[in-house]
């Protein structure tokens, strides 16, 4: 297939299912927003390691936010509800309670389950905190801080999403594969309940499961799609002329979103110059239980 002039492999992307949270928070300006997003979602790219994953999802305009100030909603996402939840108690304590003028919403509407984040997170006030509603719907904890006052949702919801659907982009240069790859990610951006929760978006590593020779690791490098092993291993997927791989991981609220993120960031991808092969990873149908073909993002 070719879609921009640029190959597509006739391949699929295996996604899972993942518990997902999504919540918005809300500050004075939406750059104290970011930084409490970037801060927030720090060290949380892939389960392997940091047992949860997570990215920014929308820019929320303050004309749409329960307090009537600029927002960003983050999606997060985990194999196991309980790893959710504790990062989710985590982060919020560490990453937005310290951040100046920051709340806390829950954004996530089709939950299943609920988690008492915010009802954990009062104990902090140390006896002087109480509760607050904010309209008729948001029952808020106000915990009491020297900047002011720190406002959270009592609860935060959560719900069955997909993660793990993937794209593999390849090109002439690292300069090139770079571009495509940043313009790959600004077309997910635009995709509401998608993330693409990598640095920056983007996946530079690229492994697989497991080690050939380091048996005691649960995930090395891709050597398949390395450049520089492409003499030195026998089954390397790299073709020739090209010379730099990066991958993209997408996570959403639902199959749908995650596809409706593939088929952006594919279509955004194969209209930079010199990409070469647009590919996905998969483990031949026996890890995830969603098969995203890329044959059906070309259209």
């Amino acid at each position: 297939m070719e879609l921009n002039g640029v190959e597509v492999e006739d391949t699929y992307a295996e996604a899972f299912d993942m518990q997902v949270a999504r919540i918005l928070f809300t500050a004075v300006s939406q750059e104290w927003a970011k930084t409490a997003a970037l801060s927030t979602a720090g060290f949380a790219t892939s389960v392997i390691e940091c047992k949860i994953e997570a990215g920014i999802d929308r820019i929320i305009p303050a004309s749409e936010t329960p307090d009537g100030r600029p927002g960003i909603t983050l999606l997060f996402a985990a194999l196991k509800t309980k790893n959710l939840v504790k990062q989710l108690r985590k982060r919020t304590g560490q990453c937005i309670l310290t951040c100046p003028t920051t709340a806390v919403f829950n954004a996530l509407e089709d939950a299943t389950e609920w988690t008492d984040v915010g009802d954990q997170l009062r104990y902090f006030g140390d006896g002087f905190e109480d509760r607050k509603r904010v309209g008729e719907k948001f029952l808020m904890w106000r915990i009491p801080v020297i900047e002011g006052e720190f406002i959270i949702d009592e609860k935060f919801g959560i719900a069955k999403g997909v993660g793990g659907g993937n794209l593999i982009l390849m090109g002439k240069s690292p300069e090139q594969t770079l571009k495509a790859a940043e313009n790959a990610v600004a077309a997910i951006h635009k995709v509401d309940g998608c993330v693409a929760p990598f640095p920056g978006g983007i996946c530079r590593s690229g492994s697989k499961v497991g080690a050939n020779r380091h048996q005691f690791l649960k995930a090395t490098t891709n050597t398949r799609l390395c450049p520089t092993l492409r003499e030195q291993v026998p089954d390397s997927l790299v073709p020739k002329g090209v010379n730099s791989v990066l991958e993209i991981v997408l996570n959403g609220l639902n199959r749908q979103a995650v596809e409706a993120g593939m088929r952006a960031a594919l279509h955004a991808a194969t209209k930079s110059p010199g990409l070469v092969r647009a590919s996905a990873v998969n483990f031949e149908g026996k890890l995830g239980q969603h098969k995203i073909h890329l044959k059906n993002l070309v259209d």
